[in-house]
């Protein structure tokens, strides 16, 4: 059975646009051309390289706001 669109849902409804935002400065960074509407005919390593690049600054993001509270668990 086929699924269609995104499975994936953001948990804050109002960070799409600087996840898109964000998605588009890390591929310029790495200097991928994405269009504002289809990129169907990009790589698949370059779309990824996008992916990582945004994860790993989402990450990084994280850490930064974890690294001053202390959390016992």
């Amino acid at each position: 059975m086929a699924r269609s669109g995104s499975r994936n849902q953001l948990v804050v409804q109002e960070a799409r646009a600087a996840l898109e935002q964000m998605k588009f400065e890390v591929a310029q960074q790495l200097g991928i051309p994405l269009d504002q509407a289809y990129n169907g005919d990009k790589a698949t390593r370059d779309m990824g390289a996008i992916g990582g690049n945004m994860v790993r600054r989402l990450i990084q993001i994280a850490e930064q706001q974890l690294g001053g509270q202390q959390r016992l668990f």
